[in-house]
């Protein structure tokens, strides 16, 4: 589909084989048994239902022709939106046959999510969790021994159960990023010995903030306070991870959105923060917020050098979750995440599959380091969206200063 910077003459496809998204874009299958997919496939564009690959494609003015995988190939470049397949066709017909590549492109959303039934009986949908979590962290561990890369693969742990059920079935070294006596450096200790694993911290400061601040802006294109908050926390734990020499980080990606760990799916109907009438619809919300999510921390560990490793957003244990009833995601007491947790108590100590943990950007107390540094450069709370006009004075565009000019 492009002269510049991708040749029309070549398919390109992350994620998936070819025949298999040719087949689930056929058959509009969402969930085809992948962990994600994003490329060209024929004379198109696709990107599958959760965003988990990245596919960007030339907007404004730009050679409508062009597209890439890295949005800094592109002059004005747009990501192609979550479960679409872009392609020109005459008179909007989808016929491939009929398609003639001189008119504009058009999206398509081809995949949406499913939505089940609930599973009536718990004891079967807690296993389906559990089978799905297992062979999916598992396929991690086999893939790196089968292509040769299993020294090359760390985990980011923080402690809780998400990284937790990764971590307990993957032999490689942990990580963990936080300031000194952050809930994540701490959980992270306690999880680590009861496991009986080896823990590596990287103890952050000021000073990593500063400078990584303009990096994080660079991979990511964001500026506002909570994507660097939380990009941050993950560029500094990858960028420890890829100077030891490791290229793959696994992460626990995915298991809040998909198994209720938001405290707003519990308190629905009556958080503010969520549309939906149920727990189940209120997660379904928040599944949805996923592509946005993933764009930014796809982003940012390849920035820092990384590939990332999200065994927990496979197509499997996605299928596993969206079945799970209302009382599996948050019990009637308030428990998040039952079915999650039950589900890998089996190789996760009872300590760490029943702790409750932090945003990242808290636990690690960057948020919180991020917001001294910004009053202590002049830019104090009373200013509309201090940290981010603090973000930006760092990125160097000359623009924004505090008052008085500090």
């Amino acid at each position: 589909m492009t002269e510049s910077p991708r040749s029309a003459g070549h398919d390109e496809l992350r994620g998936a084989s070819p025949d298999l998204v040719r087949r689930a874009r056929d058959e509009r299958d969402p969930l085809p048994g992948t962990g994600g997919f994003a490329g060209r496939l024929d004379a198109s564009l696709v990107r599958d239902v959760l965003g988990r690959e990245l596919v960007y494609r030339e907007g404004g003015d730009g050679p409508v022709d062009s597209w890439s995988f890295d949005p800094d190939e592109l002059r004005d470049p747009e990501l192609l939106p979550a479960g679409c397949v872009r392609h020109r066709s005459v008179d909007g017909s989808t016929d491939r046959d009929e398609r003639d590549w001189s008119v504009p492109d058009r999206d398509d959303r081809v995949w949406t999510l499913p939505e089940p039934d609930p599973e009536t009986d718990s004891t079967r949908a807690v296993r389906a969790v559990r089978e799905a979590v297992r062979e999916s962290v598992d396929e991690v561990a086999t893939a790196g021994v089968e292509s040769g890369e299993d020294g090359g693969l760390a985990v980011a742990f923080s402690g809780g159960v998400d990284s937790a059920a990764v971590a307990a079935r993957l032999d490689a070294p942990l990580y963990v990023a936080g300031f000194p006596e952050s809930h994540d450096v701490e959980a992270a200790r306690s999880a680590a010995a009861a496991m009986g694993r080896d823990l590596r911290e990287v103890e952050l400061t000021h000073a990593d903030i500063e400078r990584a601040v303009p990096e994080v802006v660079r991979a990511t294109g964001r500026t506002n306070a909570m994507d660097v908050s939380i990009a941050l926390s993950l560029y500094l734990v990858a960028e420890r991870v890829a100077a030891d020499g490791y290229d793959r980080l696994a992460v626990g990606q995915g298991a809040d959105e998909l198994f209720g760990g938001y405290a707003k799916v519990a308190n629905a109907p009556d958080d503010e923060r969520v549309d939906a009438e149920t727990v189940r619809g209120a997660r379904r919300e928040v599944v949805a917020t996923l592509p946005d999510q993933l764009e930014r921390d796809l982003r940012t560990l390849r920035g820092a050098g990384v590939e990332p490793v999200a065994p927990l957003l496979q197509d499997r244990v996605v299928a596993a979750a969206l079945a799970l009833p209302g009382p599996l995601l948050v019990a009637e007491g308030g428990e998040r995440k039952v079915a999650f947790r039950r589900a890998v108590a089996e190789w996760v100590p009872d300590a760490v599959a029943s702790r409750d943990k932090k945003a990242v950007q808290y636990g690690s107390l960057v948020s919180r380091e991020l917001d001294r540094l910004a009053r202590q450069a002049g830019f104090k709370r009373r200013m509309d969206d201090h940290v981010g006009k603090y973000v930006e004075s760092l990125v160097g565009d000359g623009e924004t200063t505090p008052p008085g000019g500090v």
